[in-house]
């Protein structure tokens, strides 16, 4: 499971033995969970009101900084295309795996000084996760111009006859050019049809019969099969200018399409430059894309779980109040036994609050952001390491 328990406890007359007290609870006996202690350092505390605000403040940030995280992962599985098997690889923090860094957290102590005040140091990771954030749309919308450009270029030189670019099946002398009288005229031949009596005719057989007819001024024995695919086949014919039209609404009534082409090696030429360039410049971007992509992800999804410290420090003063002394502990459950986790939690630490287990999680209580998810007698967030929509 990538699911974790991040829980704080106050502690008995140490701090160890409130996380020995847990070990006995959750894995000596009944292994309803994975446990690691989760180190938060001597923060600076500040007052109560400026408690109670930043409770708040954290807890929209929390939301804000895990959404980045995600977009940010989504939009690697999304650059990577053929390759999605390997993005969990590139989903790292600190150049290791998410659960080895939540399991083994250490505070960053460059990137978040602990002598700032904890306010200061929210607003260090919003301005931070912002800046990655507008940095994340910028880039994915040039990228993915770039890409969708290129993709409506190949799309056209895709799919059926009827529809396809031409450009790339014909050549210059499949054509009577600069004549004042002839043109060459190319027609999609299905390659059969069914009649009423589901009979099959072959409507290549057909096309030689009667092309010829279809129009008064249709040159003889001027047809030819250039290319075919699976469903039909282009074929070429040479008539008399003022037979075009005539010549259109017969092969229609023939079910013979008439592709309207005019053969132009200078804008072919330029089709074919544009997809080559647009080819190119997506290769170019793509692997300074994907480290950038690395790199954020591993600064935002280092950010949030810094925000997941500050909050549980500053919902623990709040609860357990001062001096600071609690134990934060990280949990990895057990699925099959969570229900059973959950219920040897509440018996360890239901003496901490006795309205913990009536407490309506709509209310709103300052300070304990009840409206955001349960309420618990412990301190209590989850952490899902599991952030993207496909599985991996």
């Amino acid at each position: 499971m990538t699911e974790f328990w991040l829980i704080s406890a106050p502690g008995e007359k140490t701090c160890q033995q409130t996380w020995d007290k847990l070990m006995v609870a959750t894995t000596r006996t009944n292994n309803l969970s994975t446990n690691n202690k989760f180190n938060i350092p001597d923060l600076k505390v500040g007052t109560l009101d400026v408690l109670v605000g930043l409770s708040d403040e954290l807890a929209k940030l929390d939301t804000f900084v895990e959404s980045v995280v995600k977009k940010v992962a989504q939009y690697m599985a999304d650059v990577l295309e053929d390759s999605r098997d390997k993005v969990q690889e590139n989903l790292l923090a600190n150049g290791v795996d998410l659960v080895t860094y939540v399991t083994r957290f250490q505070w960053d102590m460059a990137k978040y000084p602990i002598k700032q005040s904890l306010k200061n140091i929210s607003e260090i990771i919003s301005k931070q996760v912002t800046q990655i954030d507008n940095d994340l749309k910028a880039r994915a919308s040039a990228y993915n111009n770039l890409k969708g450009n290129l993709q409506n270029l190949e799309r056209k030189n895709a799919g059926s006859l009827m529809t396809r670019s031409l450009a790339d099946i014909v050549k210059k002398e499949d054509f009577v050019l600069d004549s004042e009288y002839l043109i060459t005229m190319l027609v999609v031949v299905p390659k059969c049809y069914f009649l009423i009596s589901t009979l099959i005719r072959t409507s290549y057989a057909d096309w030689q019969k009667t092309y010829e007819t279809l129009a008064e001024m249709v040159v003889p024995r001027s047809t030819k099969l250039l290319f075919e695919d699976n469903e039909s086949g282009l074929f070429s014919v040479t008539l008399f200018r003022k037979a075009v039209d005539d010549f259109k609404h017969k092969a229609r009534e023939n079910k013979f399409t008439v592709r309207d082409f005019q053969y132009n090696e200078e804008e072919m030429k330029a089709d074919k430059e544009e997809m080559t360039r647009l080819s190119t410049d997506k290769k170019k971007q793509f692997g300074p894309l994907v480290r950038w992509l690395k790199v954020n992800f591993s600064e935002a999804f280092i950010a949030w779980i810094h925000i997941k410290a500050l909050r549980v420090f500053v919902e623990s003063v709040l609860r357990y109040g001062l001096p600071v002394n609690f134990q934060a502990m990280l949990l990895q459950p057990n699925k099959k036994n969570m229900k059973k986790l959950r219920e040897v939690l509440y018996d360890l630490y239901k003496h901490l609050d006795s309205s913990a287990a009536i407490i309506d999680a709509s209310m709103d209580i300052p300070g304990l952001n009840l409206s955001q998810q349960e309420y618990y007698p412990y301190v209590y967030y989850k952490i899902d390491c599991n952030l993207l929509d496909f599985k991996v």
